[in-house]
């Protein structure tokens, strides 16, 4: 599934990116380009982020309810 359509990033590149390291939105962004044109998809791609962390190690990293 894509989740950037605008440079056509999938969730699939998106966590590889994740699991070679980057391991904040900035590094993220730099390593995939996503949401580097419109940013519709910045928010998805904070959760993504977000939940490939905490999955990494799960008492670093938790979401605010």
């Amino acid at each position: 599934m894509f989740v950037c359509i605008c440079n056509a990033v999938s969730e699939k590149r998106i966590r590889e990116a994740i699991a070679e390291g980057a391991d904040d939105f900035e590094t993220l962004q730099a390593e995939t380009c996503v949401a580097t044109c419109c940013g519709c998809c910045e928010p998805e791609v904070r959760n993504l982020l977000e939940d490939a962390l905490a999955e990494q190690n799960p008492a670093r990293h938790y979401r605010a309810a």
